[in-house]
């Protein structure tokens, strides 16, 4: 038996959808003869004995029998604070209220992941080597649990981190191409198992630290060539423009662009009306992982040949000679060879020619020389820019030019020698010839006589010298003695 009045709280959780079962009368097995339901001051339903009444609102609310509020379907606008009042058999009379809590969420949720650039279908960017950060927040009631999942290239729905909190944050620091994929930051109500996932995709973009590479390969007509760029390791794959710079060059490239596209390898052939001595050609590389300004490039100055060597050479019949000629500033490098005669025919190396090259050094060795060789030779530098041709003459001598020659070196020689004695001759006897004797007197008797005496004092002794006669063979000659006087 239910004895007096009483009065008792209950609190209820329904997530949306499922049945929810207020409680009214719980203390015995006693069927009430009547029960009201009340809501937030508002009656919501009546149920009369053991038979159920549906509401005016139509068959989701319903009193059971024993007192109790069905409530099928539950949704977001049935919660709040129900009140039943319960009229027992004895007219006593029970209340009980009930806390209808409706589970919601996840909701609000938001996942930013940066620093990143967008692009116009909402994918994510970020560079090789930053810092970036993965957020993830939501909110949920009763509770709910946040995770960072990854899906890559590698991996399928990877769980990196996750927390029962309505914040969740991570970081990737020093990011490579490895952490390129699907990042999900996904809210899991644990009580309604509803799930709330917001996806996005994260591109890893990276370039190689070198330069783009510049090279060149002659075409079959000589006056044209081909100049590659290539810039391998890129993500995505770069832009690379051929172009020539004009004027001075600042923080930003001006020239002539040549050709421009989306690859890794660019070619261009350019003919020679389109080049001119002293341009800079110069490849491009444009990615996004490179800032403005800060772009890549590779180049190189055209210049024409110039080929240098002795034009002059000379060689004995029978024997060898070598013409070298060296080409060693054109850009791109010219193609040498080596022609002979005005009519410029090629030369075949055989048993004839020997042609050999060391760098930017080219020599033609002439075998078994004879007169048919001599002439004019050329050393022939072109390249797309220009051709230069280097003229050498080689004379050929025969050995009775060479016998002809020693003869007249010999003859020379012997003059010289002989006027070399004579003038040595002259010179011994030099104050003969002064004293006009002549060269017949040289040996004839030597009859002047001088004669130094010494004194004890030093008394300068003077005196007329006579001169004496002239002698017989013309000449005149004067007797001087310088004598001692004696001391006193």
């Amino acid at each position: 038996a239910v004895s007096g009045n009483g009065s008792t709280g209950t609190a209820l959780t329904a997530a949306p959808g499922d049945i929810a079962l207020l409680p009214c009368y719980t203390d015995g097995n006693v069927t009430p003869t009547l029960t009201t339901w009340m809501k937030n001051g508002r009656e919501v339903s009546r149920g009369v004995g053991s038979s159920p009444s549906p509401s005016p609102a139509g068959q989701r609310l319903t009193v059971l029998h024993d007192g109790s509020l069905n409530i099928r379907g539950v949704m977001p606008g049935d919660e709040g604070s129900y009140l039943c009042n319960s009229t027992l058999p004895g007219n006593n009379s029970y209340r009980a209220s009930v806390l209808l809590q409706v589970a919601s969420g996840p909701e609000n949720v938001s996942a930013s992941i940066g620093p990143a650039t967008a692009l116009s279908n909402g994918t994510l960017i970020a560079y090789r080597g930053s810092t970036v950060s993965f957020n993830c927040s939501g909110s949920s009631y009763p509770s709910q649990q946040l995770t960072w999942a990854f899906r890559g290239a590698s991996s399928s729905n990877e769980s990196l981190v996750s927390t029962s909190g309505s914040w969740l944050v991570f970081r990737i620091e020093d990011i490579q191409p490895s952490a390129q994929g699907f990042y999900s930051c996904m809210a899991h109500n644990t009580f309604s198992h509803q799930a709330v996932n917001k996806s996005t995709q994260l591109l890893v973009y990276y370039v190689p630290d070198r330069h783009p590479e510049c090279m060149w390969a002659p075409a079959l007509d000589p006056s044209h060539v081909k100049f590659t760029c290539t810039w391998f390791g890129a993500y995505p794959t770069p832009t690379l423009r051929w172009g020539k710079d004009q004027g001075d060059q600042g923080s930003h490239w001006k020239g002539h662009v040549y050709a421009s596209e989306v690859m890794d390898s660019l070619s261009v052939t350019l003919n020679r009306s389109m080049l001119s001595d002293g341009e800079t050609l110069r490849c491009m590389a444009q990615h996004l992982a490179l800032a403005p300004g800060k772009e890549k490039s590779c180049s190189f100055t055209l210049k024409p040949p110039f080929p240098e060597g002795e034009p002059l050479a000379a060689a004995l019949e029978a024997t060898s000679v070598t013409l070298t000629c060296t080409e060693a500033v054109s850009t791109p490098p010219a193609n040498t060879t080596w022609k002979k005669g005005l009519q410029q025919e090629d030369i075949v190396p055989g048993s004839k020619y020997v042609l050999s090259e060391d760098g930017p050094v080219f020599k033609l060795t002439i075998l078994n020389i004879s007169k048919d060789d001599e002439g004019v030779y050329f050393c022939r530098s072109e390249n797309p820019l220009a051709v230069r041709e280097l003229e050498f003459y080689l004379t050929v001598r025969t050995s009775s030019a060479y016998t002809g020659a020693v003869i007249g070196i010999f003859i020379a020689a012997l003059i010289v020698g002989s006027a070399a004695i004579i003038a040595k001759t002259v010179y011994s006897s030099r104050h003969r010839i002064c004293l006009g004797s002549g060269f017949g007197q040289m040996e004839e008797d030597r009859g002047d006589v001088l004669s130094l005496v010494d004194s004890d004092d030093e008394q300068i002794f003077q005196d007329a010298v006579p001169r004496l006669p002239p002698l017989t063979n013309g000449c005149h000659t004067t007797l001087v003695q310088i004598h001692r006087i004696p001391s006193s």
